[in-house]
């Protein structure tokens, strides 16, 4: 079983290196008892970077997949110069692409927010979110109401991003979070098996059920864009989403 490391607490997702002990091989991948890379899902990508044994060059990663409890990291083995091959029980630093990572943060981030203002200014929830390279989508249940501007919801966005709000982490029984009198502006389900459930939190305005990785103020987002809705089956809207900034404002340490 793999432990999710950057689960734990929000500083967590700000680990850049690290070291693991290698527990099983399947073919292409390396599984580790611990990881701080990210495994795709929740409509963050996955996280890339490298596995550095003791002795020989690094494993490139590729990408992270979940496999049941255990972490696939997928590796591009190096060619030169040559070493010898990983074995379970080796030990590897792991060392992540920072800038991939944080750009993910910023963007989950960011989505949480824009999902949020959307609820609270409207009542439309999120029946899915997805974020990719520099920007995202929210697809929302129902179109926007007529009056409600992607240009405006912007502007107030990043009015709220501008004011630094903190964002945490805390965790909550399954039990209190279904009891919870708390509006929630996601539609996903939690799965069966989530207990305590990971919520995370923007000061004021959202508390949210997400096992991804965010930045502890809005202020690091920067700033975002949204461009025009596009209409999907069954009555729903995709609302397009973007950073302005296509590297970090901060680089936080």
């Amino acid at each position: 079983m793999t432990e999710l490391a950057y689960l734990a607490d929000m500083d967590a997702a700000y680990t850049r290196q690290f070291v693991a002990k290698v527990v099983a091989l399947p073919p292409g991948g390396v599984v580790l008892d611990r990881t701080f890379f990210y495994p795709a899902g929740g409509g963050q990508q996955a996280d890339h970077g490298v596995l550095t044994p003791r002795s020989g060059p690094p494993y490139t990663v590729v990408d992270v997949t979940k496999s049941g409890p255990n972490a696939i990291h997928r590796v591009r083995r190096p060619t030169t110069p040559a070493g010898p091959a990983l074995q379970s029980g080796d030990m590897v630093e792991g060392s992540l692409d920072w800038d991939r990572r944080h750009r993910h943060m910023r963007l989950h981030t960011g989505q949480h927010l824009l999902s949020a203002l959307i609820f609270e200014r409207t009542g439309v929830r999120t029946r899915e979110a997805n974020m990719f390279g520099s920007g995202g989508t929210v697809d929302l249940e129902r179109p926007l109401p007529a009056d409600i501007r992607p240009e405006a919801l912007a502007t107030e966005a990043n009015a709220i991003l501008a004011e630094g709000r903190r964002v945490s982490i805390r965790y909550l029984s399954r039990e209190a979070w279904e009891n919870s009198p708390t509006p929630r502006s996601g539609l996903v389900a939690l799965p069966r098996h989530v207990d305590p459930v990971r919520i995370v939190e923007i000061e004021g305005l959202d508390a949210c059920p997400c096992g991804g990785t965010h930045v502890r103020s809005t202020r690091e987002v920067g700033e975002i864009a949204l461009d025009a809705p596009v209409p999907l089956a069954l009555g729903a809207v995709r609302v397009p989403f973007r950073l302005l900034e296509a590297s970090p404002p901060t680089r936080p340490g």
